[in-house]
């Protein structure tokens, strides 16, 4: 046993900083990847490029991704990503740098009393999102008991969205059960420039976060606005109870200034503002309590309450109470809200998690919620619902069958007759989905999903939508080979009554699009190991829509019945 384990022990005395630093910098691994996609039809926007045109895209219609990247374990990373949108220019014009947009970054962890070392590009993530939540987290899913936002203070920006991130330093020292972060951050941002000839004053009437600048308008709009953010994070852990003090403040050139819309009312504007809050969590047994309690600096507040409670050995539930002021606002954030951020609004979640035997799985929750105040396209207070529940039926590791069913209470504006006032209406919307996924060998995998939406079928003019796909799945072991495809139908009667539907996709990407109309959709991805440094993939996708002459609107709308993709994909490591 000793000679076994002998070659993955080392007895020394502990290496100081300057020669761990060393070994970081030349041990780990190098990657590349290049990434490039398009839309073979062209769009209205490309058709107008020439001298009598003032709105087009003034690029190609090619999407670039180049990412450079270098990692040592967990301990340094740090990287580059250059990223071109479809439509934007390359090397001339707006663009004569090349890319659209850059990002580079420094990561450094576990270094003695430097826990976290962030220099260029990072996201930060504090607490339960109400003042800042810059990576992934999702919100009501089957998986009941996933509402609680944990993760990392300072983690390394490795995408190429162009909003969502921080650019400067963040530093986190860790002394035994103390933990502190302080992080500064200065960059451009997107926004829509208003020039006051009354006031003499110029602002911003909204912040852009689309990352586009294909034409005239849009590249006039980037990086007009300047921001400083800065902000920290102290926390204390004793055994199984964590508390923490949370702040960050926001400063801007140009004063926000929103359009005078009543549901504007108490939206952000100023050139300064900031969010600070106070989080804790604890666990006693099989009792797990968290949550965060939030004010901004006119004091208007908002609190997050969670609980994660193991009944039995067959059942765990979970709570989530919220209450955000109306006038409680924040930039960056991701709290667990029925609502995109969180803002005007209280409400109670409830989820359960049922395991009667190892076979079957009930997992369902209910959540009711209210809006205080207006919202865009809710002109008025109101109040919602949404219920779920799923079974899972696994009775092997090669079948898995799932059926689910939704139903939710939306208030949105109704207007039917188009009178002067809009009134406002819980409209129902419900939705029912199955699914099977059956590995039909080691190396072959078929996946089947059926889902309808019923939406305000009690009124006068319902809706339905209907979509039906299938997947074979191939991915043969050892083999340096593998692949997907998927055959889709779908019918929507509106937008009204749309459908999402995940899709494979090349690594490190993924989509989600949605679907209405009535049409046929099918992709297939290709994954090949050349060696073990260079991968290629490729992916070709299509939507073909029955019946109809052009697809989309406004410069992206394209005068056929059906659209493609095209992706390629070359990833090298050394």
């Amino acid at each position: 046993l000793l000679q076994k384990i002998r070659p993955f022990i080392t007895v020394s005395y502990k290496a100081n900083l300057l020669n761990s630093l060393k070994e970081r910098l030349r041990s780990g691994e190098h990657s590349v990847l290049l990434r490039v996609s398009q839309v073979p039809e062209r769009s209205k926007g490309y058709l107008l490029n020439d001298t009598a045109a003032t709105n087009f895209y003034a690029g190609s219609p090619q999407k670039i991704l180049f990412r450079y990247k270098y990692a040592f374990k967990h301990l340094l990373q740090y990287g580059i990503v250059a990223e071109k949108d479809a439509g934007e220019q390359f090397f001339k014009g707006q663009q004569k740098q090349g890319f659209d947009f850059y990002s580079a970054h420094l990561f450094l962890q576990h270094s003695g009393i430097i826990h976290t070392l962030a220099l260029g590009d990072y996201t930060v993530n504090l607490a339960q999102g109400l003042t800042q939540w810059q990576s992934l987290a999702f919100k009501k899913t089957a998986e009941v008991m996933n509402v609680k936002r944990e993760g990392a203070v300072l983690r390394p920006y490795n995408s190429a969205g162009e909003i969502n991130f921080h650019r400067g330093l963040g530093i986190t020292l860790s002394k035994a059960q103390w933990q502190a972060t302080i992080f500064v951050s200065y960059k451009k941002i997107d926004g829509n420039f208003v020039r006051d000839t009354i006031q003499q004053e110029d602002f911003i009437s909204s912040l852009q976060t689309s990352g586009y600048h294909r034409t005239a308008t849009e590249a006039a709009d980037k990086g007009i606005q300047r921001q400083l953010a800065f902000g920290g994070n102290f926390s204390y852990q004793y055994k199984q109870l964590h508390m923490g003090i949370n702040g960050i403040r926001y400063k801007f050139k140009l004063p926000l200034v929103r359009p005078p819309d009543p549901y504007n009312k108490y939206a952000l504007n100023g050139r300064s503002f900031g969010n600070y809050s106070f989080d804790y969590s604890y666990t006693y047994r099989n009792l797990h309590v968290f949550g965060e309690a939030a004010f901004n600096a006119n004091f208007d507040k908002a609190v997050i309450q969670g609980l994660l409670l193991s009944v039995s050995a067959f059942a765990d539930m979970s709570l989530v109470y919220r209450n955000i002021s109306k006038a409680y606002q924040s930039l960056y954030t991701n709290a667990f809200t029925e609502a995109t951020y969180p803002n005007n609004e209280t409400g109670l979640y409830a989820g359960i998690t049922i395991r009667p035997n190892v076979i079957w799985r009930i997992d369902a929750y209910a959540d009711m919620y209210k809006f205080p105040w207006l919202k865009y396209r809710v002109d008025a207070p109101a109040a919602g619902k949404d219920y779920l529940v799923q079974v899972t039926y696994k009775p092997n590791k090669q079948l898995e069958i799932y059926s689910r069913y939704r139903t939710e209470n939306k208030p949105i504006n109704n207007n039917p007759d188009a009178q002067i006032l809009s009134t406002v209406a819980s409209l129902p919307r419900q939705n029912w989905r199955t699914q099977v996924i059956y590995a039909i060998s080691r190396a072959l995998t078929f996946r089947s999903r059926v889902e309808i939406v019923w939406y305000d079928k009690k009124s006068v003019v319902p809706e339905q939508g209907f979509l039906a796909a299938a997947d074979l799945l191939f991915n043969p072991l050892l083999k340096p080979y593998s692949g997907n495809l998927r055959l889709q139908y779908f019918d929507s009667e509106s937008y009204n009554s749309r459908l999402y539907a995940y899709e494979n996709d090349v690594l490190y990407n993924f989509s989600i699009p949605v679907f209405y109309d009535k049409g046929y959709r099918y992709y297939i991805n290709i994954h090949y190991d050349i060696n073990k440094k260079l991968a290629l993939w490729i992916r070709w996708a299509q939507t073909i829509y029955n019946g109809k002459s052009y697809i989309g609107s406004g410069l992206d709308e394209i005068r056929t019945d059906h659209k493609s993709e095209i992706k390629l994909q070359v990833g090298y490591q050394f």
